[in-house]
């Protein structure tokens, strides 16, 4: 499981070194994708096969899951470890997710999300959390 919340620097030819911790888990190769609120996904290669075999089995004769699968697919891009422990993230992924110089990775249960450490701060994460919590228990969870 992922967790923990780091603060780090990606240089001008797209490398970004992986919290140890992280690396751990995700092994010295994995996935880095779109993900959704602008960050990009990162899932080690069996949470990836599973992801993947769910979008796979969406209907396609359905629109938005065509829209949905191709949104995934279409940007993940296998990505190895160097030995200082850094991946280098694809040009159209730095692009899409803002990242310039500062990130932020965090842990997310059964991946990690990278973010540009400006649109971290403005995600409003925090904010609402009540509320959200409140409704929490329509998908099964309750605190």
């Amino acid at each position: 499981m992922f967790m923990g919340e780091y603060n780090h620097t990606i240089d001008t030819k797209g490398r970004l070194i992986v919290p140890a911790k992280f690396r751990e888990s995700l092994g010295d190769e994995f996935v880095v994708t779109r993900g959704l609120d602008e960050c990009l996904f990162v899932f080690p290669n069996e949470g990836w096969k599973v992801f993947e075999e769910k979008l796979s089995n969406l209907p396609v004769a359905n629109k938005n899951a065509r829209r949905f699968a191709r949104f995934f697919l279409s940007g993940a891009a296998t990505v190895e470890l160097d030995k200082q422990g850094r991946i280098n993230i694809p040009n159209n992924l730095r692009e899409y997710g803002g990242l310039e110089k500062e990130v932020v990775l965090i842990g997310v249960a059964n991946r990690v999300e990278i973010w540009s450490k400006d649109r971290w701060e403005a995600s409003a994460v925090m904010e609402d959390m009540d509320e959200i919590a409140e409704n929490m228990d329509e998908l099964g969870l309750s605190i």
